[in-house]
This record gives C-alpha cells, sequence and structure tokens, in this order.
C-alpha cells in the first residue's frame, strides 16, 4: 500500500471537493465566483486552488481582455484532453514507464489481458489513487477498481453523492490524459457505503 494519507489528497477536504465540483461543472471560474459560491475566504480558495494545482487536478490561465484592467485569472478542471495539465502529463508518463518496469521484472505465467496502451492507463490509475491514499485491487478482466473500504465514506458520508462524482470526474481525467481505450463507466451501486467498485468501460465493447 501507498505511504500516502487520505488526510493529504485533493479530495480529502470537502472545501477542495466543493471548489473542485464547481470548476468541474463550469471551466473558467475565478476567485470571486468561487468565494461566491462557497463563501469561503479567498485566502483559503487560493490556497486550495494551489493545492490543486500542484496535483494537476486543475490549471489556470490568465484572462485575455481587450479593455483596461487586471486580467483575472481563470480556473479549469484538467479533464486530459481539451484542457491539459502538464503535471497530471507527467505523472501519467512516470506511471507508465514504472509499469513497464515492473512487468519486464516479474515473471508471469499468463500473457497480459489488456493491450500496452490500457496497461498504462491502469498504471496511471493505480498510481492517482494510491497517492491518494486508497489501496487498489484492480481486476484487468472484469475491468473494475475495487477500493473498498472507502476511507471517505464516514468522514464525508453526507456530501457522498458530490464526492462520488467529483472523484469519478477526477478519475477519467487521468485514464484521458494516459492517453487508450479505458474509460470510467460508472461506480457500482451498493447499500454500504463503504463499498466502493469503480467499473472501467473498453471502448471496443459495446452494449445494446
Amino acid at each position: 500500500m501507498s505511504t500516502a494519507t487520505v488526510g493529504y489528497s485533493a479530495i480529502s477536504s470537502y472545501s477542495r471537493v466543493e471548489i473542485l465540483h464547481l470548476i468541474q461543472e463550469q471551466p473558467r471560474r475565478t476567485v470571486a465566483e468561487l468565494q461566491e459560491a462557497t463563501e469561503l475566504h479567498p485566502n483559503t480558495i487560493r490556497e486550495h486552488l494551489a493545492r490543486l494545482i500542484s496535483d494537476g487536478v486543475i490549471v489556470s490561465e490568465k484572462e485575455h481582455r481587450t479593455t483596461r484592467g487586471r486580467p483575472r485569472v481563470l480556473y479549469s478542471a484538467a479533464d486530459g484532453d481539451a484542457t491539459s495539465s502538464a503535471v497530471q502529463r507527467r505523472k501519467v508518463r512516470d506511471a507508465a514507464a514504472r509499469g513497464d518496469l515492473m512487468r519486464r521484472v516479474l515473471t508471469l505465467d499468463a500473457p497480459d489481458v489488456l493491450e500496452t496502451r490500457a496497461l498504462h492507463q491502469i498504471d496511471a490509475l493505480v498510481e492517482e489513487l494510491e497517492d491518494e491514499g486508497f489501496d487498489p485491487v484492480i481486476d484487468e478482466r472484469s475491468l473494475t477498481v475495487d477500493l473498498t473500504p472507502c476511507a471517505h465514506a464516514t468522514a464525508q458520508a453526507g456530501h457522498r453523492e458530490v464526492l462520488c462524482g467529483v472523484h469519478l470526474s477526477l478519475l477519467q481525467g487521468v485514464l484521458t490524459a494516459a492517453g487508450g481505450p479505458l474509460a470510467v463507466d460508472g461506480m457500482r451501486s451498493s447499500c454500504d457505503p463503504s463499498v466502493c467498485i469503480i467499473q472501467l468501460l473498453h471502448a471496443a465493447v459495446t452494449h445494446d
């Protein structure tokens, strides 16, 4: 298990989750807009934004102005595609390199279930989850990611719907940045809020 702790992950603080949720819903947000929506102090918001940027979760840009005045800083979620984070790109690249090294070192009796691009996506996903304090169990055949027990289920029980939505979008951004056929299909429903199993989807698989 990773030595990272949930207490230091990007989604460990509900204030950060709330900020990220707002930015995922509408890109190019300003500090003033986030302050109005959350009622947090601007300095607190800036601290959370700095943390999210350093984790590769969001990106910032300066507003292009055609009139006089100081340009505002705009914040958008890093989706791994149209809005790409240099930190996010580096993390997925490094994860793939470490994954390739591990597969060369390990002696496996059976061939890999997934192709190389999908394996690199899994590498990036696992490292992201470990950085968040999870100990993910990956089933490459069923394309499931078991995060049970979910450390956030109790600590943020009242915000579970928003938290799960934000987290799934964050993980989709990682998969997209890594490049490949896998995408987040959703989360398996459970009566136990501590049970968290994420279902992935292979692009080659279609459903009627």
